[in-house]
């Protein structure tokens, strides 16, 4: 057994089923091994994607998804993808090919320190020079990805490592790491401090950020919301941790997130914000939100907590751990007008859009789209204007929400949905994005084709970078700059050069009719909608 193959037996070791990649020399003796595994291989065409497609595999199976690319410009293409993942704490292994390890430094052909290169961007990372270190190099980077704060954890591997005999191989059963001890379990002094203020609070709130989801506690997050009538808002991240239309939710807070949330986390008493890290997008102005309120901050991840504001009660754990030890707490509390007066702002500070009925208004469309979605569907966003409709409009029922929150990564919806549809055959995965997020990744398309992958892709298209005109537009009084996508490809004739069923829509007029065949078409099909280029996010 040489290198190459100890990997695919850790890989296997690991319930592994799909590598996402795209080959080159130095990574090839891996290549040539996975031959002889059961472990399915999707060749991208591009290596950024790789990872993207390991993100949404990984966001809907909820273990590590694995991308391999080669080295040089192989490493260096997926380092936005894995800076994508560590923005958003997906767990994720990443396999890249070396140069021969008695090379390294010459400025060899196709020889890049990536190891170096993705410090910032990674969880931890490994330069692999003994061949014998596979198996607990692979242990080790699986346990470190999907424990704690979740992240990518990158492999470099030389070629001549991957062709080297392995003197036995034995794959660790246990992980014990001196250096590596999260937290799991909250302290339980400070959980009584946090019940004690709830029942002290009148108008409390509970934020939940995208580390809900990662630790799968939104089930104990609602149970607990529900049992205390205790409001919830998001952030992005935490789209779908409480359904849409449920009447404790309160929608998504921030810069682009309803008016009427911004206000709940602004008027309340105590501030539970939990899975999140209070960055910018989310609060504008961290230090107003500590002023008047008691602010308890829950992370497993204690480098976060007390970054950018200052909680009151710190609390450090996983979040399901967490609401349990909460649930197992009782409490005599009545929050009935707080929830009255944040209904009253809800209807309120609805937002009031006055769309052009030459067009269609994404607002709208989306909605309808959302609402006639299977219950469990994936709802995979891109970046830009698309990004905030469907933020703003999206209906979550008990499916997932996917899209690239602290990067922003435009390109991210196409193959983020191509690794969720692998993960989820059964389940309808749709990608919404504009006419610029497209072309950044629509050579994925003849993946989805060479491999079987049914895709549901909509383009809304406006003929510009929308979110950046918008900004030109009141920042610098329409005064555009390299935003107009004039050139752009036919997507009727692109769609069926990739075999792809092809649909427009100009108007809301028969939306219904075009929404229904979109959703009902079982081949990979692809929805143009025509969207009015001066229109605005609200």
């Amino acid at each position: 057994m040489n290198g190459a193959d100890a990997i695919i037996k850790c890989l296997e070791a690991e319930g592994v089923e799909v590598v996402f990649g795209y080959p080159g020399v130095a990574i090839c003796p891996f290549y040539n091994s996975i031959l002889e595994s059961k472990i399915r291989t999707v060749l991208i065409r591009t290596e950024q994607n790789a990872a993207h497609a390991a993100s949404g595999l990984a966001r809907i199976t909820g273990r590590p998804g694995v991308c391999a690319v080669t080295s040089g410009p192989g490493a260096t293409n997926v380092i936005t993808g894995i800076a994508t993942a560590f923005a958003d704490s997906i767990p994720m292994i990443v396999i890249t090919g070396q140069v021969n390890s008695t090379l390294l430094g010459s400025d060899v052909f196709q020889e890049a320190d990536i190891t170096g290169a993705v410090e910032s961007f990674v969880k931890y990372s490994y330069l692999v020079r003994n061949v014998n270190d596979i198996p607990r190099i692979f242990k080790e980077a699986f346990y470190i990805a999907n424990t704690g704060r979740k992240g990518p954890v990158l492999i470099d591997i030389p070629i001549d490592v991957q062709n080297a005999q392995i003197s036995r191989f034995k794959y660790p059963e246990e992980v014990s790491m001196r250096t590596y001890k999260p937290t799991v379990k909250g302290h339980a002094v400070q959980i009584k401090k946090v019940i004690k203020e709830l029942e002290k609070a009148k108008r409390p709130i509970i934020c939940a950020g995208g580390g809900v989801l990662l630790s799968e506690a939104e089930g104990e997050l609602r149970t607990f919301s529900e049992k205390y009538h205790i409001p919830v808002v998001s952030t992005m991240m935490g789209i779908g941790v409480m359904p849409t239309r449920h009447p404790m939710y309160f929608g998504m807070v921030g810069n682009n997130g309803k008016p009427y949330a911004n206000r709940a986390m602004n008027e309340s008493d105590l501030l539970i914000m939990v899975g999140a890290r209070v960055a910018d997008r989310a609060v504008s102005q961290p230090g107003l939100i500590t002023q008047g309120k008691v602010l308890v901050h829950i992370d497993v991840d204690p480098a976060e907590i007390g970054k950018n504001a200052g909680p009151t009660i710190p609390l450090v754990g996983d979040a399901k751990h967490i609401f349990e030890d909460f649930a197992k707490e009782e409490m005599e509390v009545d929050y009935e007008d707080w929830v009255h007066t944040l209904e009253g702002y809800r209807e309120e500070l609805r937002p009031r859009r006055s769309p052009n009925p030459a067009y269609v208004d994404p607002a709208a469309f989306i909605s309808l789209l959302s609402e006639k979605m299977e219950e469990d569907a994936v709802y995979v966003a891109d970046v830009g204007q698309n990004q905030i409709w469907s933020c703003g409009y999206c209906v979550v029922k008990k499916g997932k929400f996917l899209t690239s929150g602290g990067m922003g990564t435009m390109g991210y919806s196409i193959p983020a949905a191509m690794g969720a549809k692998v993960a989820a055959p059964d389940r309808q995965v749709i990608a919404v994005c504009g006419d610029g997020s497209f072309q950044m990744s629509m050579m994925e398309l003849a993946t989805h084709r060479q491999h079987g992958i049914p895709a549901k892709i909509i383009v809304l298209k406006n003929n510009y970078l929308g979110m950046v005109r918008e900004h030109q537009h009141y920042t610098y009084k329409d005064h555009y700059s390299v935003v107009d996508l004039s050139g752009s490809p036919d997507l009727e004739k692109l769609a069926a050069a990739y075999d792809f069923d092809f649909l427009r829509l100009e108007t809301m007029e028969g939306a219904d009719k075009v929404i229904d065949a979109f959703l009902a078409d079982e081949k990979s099909v692809l929805l143009e909608c025509l969207i009015d280029p001066m229109d605005l996010v609200k």
